[in-house]
């Protein structure tokens, strides 16, 4: 628990301290809620940029410290705004933190998140302590994108958190950070619809399906997409006058970059450019008043006033992004050999394991958030709650998905939009060529912003807002607060049934048992773990999947019998090689902390245990 909460703690910090001072370094000296997202973007290009240095990861968490200790110095006595910031953050990192967290309380104890639903974390496990140590890995040969990984090396070695900890730290940070950086779209809102909308957009019903299976890489793109959406935003609101306004937004997408490699770029590159032609059209639209003389839009909110004509508004942007394709292509640099080596991955094959560990395609109503299963991968019906539920909840959301839609075309919030339409462009592309894997990953990359332009319009009411005088109440006025509270509550709930239906598995890794794979190769291989590590931590999937491509039985400790079962050849146990759990074995291969022994003489009899197939049906969830 102290080690995962230490990684939280020292992830936010950093990203807060190093996200605010580029943004300020930018010209905007007032506190902006875009820095936690643009500070875990630079905290994964400068830990994977010095953890191969020297030190294998101790120069990366001391470079990572001085730039959190220079950053502080630079803020200090210039930052503004940062008492009301502090107002405003606290009760969403609070509530983001606890429901985060909620995975562990239910399950009574701290480890690796998504064991039974996912078994990727084994391989960044893996990889991540071969990173730790120096040594190759066969992620890293592909170019696979390790900023995260190298993320959770510097903990490591900096603060001596184990690598589980440092993964669900990093996991939970992001869950936290999320929320905090959609405060950036309802910072002039009170309190109660500024934290609330913030944590639905934050912790949306897909993220958190993500975290709930330990799938960091995913929580943390939808993020750098969020993030780059509301810096376009801000570019033509509080930042329209900065010379390096795009700044921020180019340091999002070198995080992609180093969170998700050239892919990270498909959401970043086609909310650019449809934001542009948006741009361009309502500066068009403009010239005739389209929205009225007055600047305003019927609730009383101020628009953002159109330039003149769509020649006049690009041709001052041309410098302000000049200077940030610079600045992106400086930091991309070193990592372009890598991108190159990425293309041939084996998720971007159409006729590889396009399942994964799904059961089929998934729905894309999904990402409107109202989804009343603590299982993403099932069908409507299939959990607690009958079809309808499913069908009732998509139809409301879609609904306000389209009223949300009209509304912010009229209030001009072309980035949201903008955001909304490269997401769903790129769904309807992986549906098309690409794997159901896929497709998930895009409607989890879309949710956050889906509910983004749900609720911009739902919330930003006069009378809920800090800086208008609250108006008369119009006809539509209880209609849509009662939509507002009815989508934040029913959002809210299915979010928080993935968080109590996600499985931990094992507090600790080693490779080892990993590294016994070749040795029992498609022979049957019995493994004998502790009952607690069967019974309360999942350990059945994780050694299976440990363990894939053989026969493999696996038992409590005290269950293991006399004999081991028919046709077994190799028998795994944690301990010493001086006492064989039974006669006529010989330890073959100690790799603490675990021996594998063989049996002296032939193995008798077809084998009882199951294979394991390298892509299997998973554990199902618990409701």
């Amino acid at each position: 628990m102290i080690g995962t909460y230490a990684a939280v703690l020292a992830v936010c910090g950093a990203s807060l301290a190093i996200g605010q001072a580029a943004i300020a370094l930018c010209g905007w000296r007032r506190w902006s809620w875009l820095a936690p997202a643009v500070g875990l973007a630079l905290l994964c290009a400068v830990s994977w940029g010095t953890v191969r240095l020297g030190g294998d990861g101790v120069l990366s968490a001391i470079v990572v410290l001085g730039l959190v200790v220079a950053a502080v110095a630079y803020l200090w006595g210039r930052l503004e705004g940062g008492a009301e910031a502090l107002r405003a953050g606290w009760p969403v990192a609070i509530i983001a933190l606890l429901a985060a967290t909620l995975p562990f309380a239910v399950e009574g104890h701290f480890g690796i998140l998504g064991t039974g639903f996912n078994p990727d974390m084994s391989q960044h496990l893996l990889a991540t302590d071969r990173l730790a140590n120096g040594h190759g890995s066969q992620l890293l040969n592909q170019g696979y994108p390790l900023g995260p990984h190298a993320i959770v090396v510097a903990l490591n070695k900096g603060l001596g958190i184990g690598l589980v900890q440092g993964f669900s730290g990093l996991t939970v940070a992001v869950a936290v950070l999320a929320p905090l950086t959609a405060l950036a779209a309802f910072s002039n809102l009170k309190p109660v619809p500024r934290t609330a909308g913030a944590l639905v957009v934050g912790l949306a019903y897909m993220a958190v399906s993500y975290l709930a299976q330990g799938a960091f890489k995913e929580t943390m793109e939808a993020l750098m997409v969020l993030a780059f959406a509301l810096a376009l935003r801000e570019s033509t609101q509080a930042w329209r006058d900065l010379p390096l306004r795009f700044v921020p937004a180019a340091l999002l997408a070198v995080g992609a970059i180093y969170i998700y490699s050239f892919p990270g770029l498909i959401w970043l590159l086609g909310t650019a450019v449809i934001w542009v032609l948006l741009e361009l059209a309502v500066s068009q639209l403009g010239r005739s008043g389209r929205d009225g003389a007055d600047g305003e839009s019927e609730n009383g909110a101020s628009l953002p006033r159109p330039q003149d004509s769509p020649s006049a508004a690009a041709l001052p942007a041309v410098a302000p992004v000049l200077l940030a394709s610079l600045a992106f292509a400086v930091l991309i640099a070193p990592e372009l050999g890598r991108l190159i080596d990425f293309r041939n991955f084996e998720t971007f094959d159409p006729n590889g394991p396009g399942l994964g560990n799904l059961f089929g395609q998934i729905s894309p109503f999904e990402a409107l958030g109202i989804w009343p299963s603590g299982d993403f991968r099932l069908a409507p019906g299939d959990g607690a709650v009958p079809a309808a539920g499913y069908y009732l909840g998509a139809a409301f959301a879609f609904l306000l998905l389209l009223y949300g839609i009209g509304r912010c075309w009229v209030r001009r919030e072309s980035a949201p939009l903008a955001g909304l339409a490269a997401a769903i462009v790129a769904y309807a592309a992986a549906r098309a060529v690409g794997t159901p894997y896929a497709a998930a990953k895009a409607i989890e990359i879309a949710a956050p912003l889906a509910s983004l332009v749900i609720l911009l319009p739902l919330l930003d009411r006069p009378r809920w807002r800090t800086d208008l005088p609250a108006a008369e109440k119009s006809a539509s006025e209880p209609i849509l607060a009662l939509a507002s509270a009815a989508f934040l509550a029913a959002a809210g709930i299915c979010s928080l049934l993935v968080l109590a239906n996600a499985p931990v598995g094992p507090t600790t890794y080693s490779p080892a048992l990993t590294g016994l794979r070749p040795l029992v190769a498609a022979d049957s291989t019995l493994v004998l773990a502790s009952d607690e590590l069967l019974a309360e931590q999942h350990g059945v999937p994780f050694i299976s999947w440990e363990l894939r491509g053989g026969r493999v039985c696996i038992a409590g400790e005290g269950e293991a019998g006399s004999r081991p079962p028919r046709g077994v050849r190799f028998v795994v146990t944690r301990g010493g090689a001086d006492h064989p759990p039974y006669p006529r074995l010989r330890a073959k291969r100690i790799a603490p902390p675990y021996v594998l022994w063989e049996a002296t003489g032939p193995v008798r009899g077809e084998s009882l245990c199951p294979l394991i197939a390298v892509r299997q049906v998973r554990q199902g969830p618990k409701h």
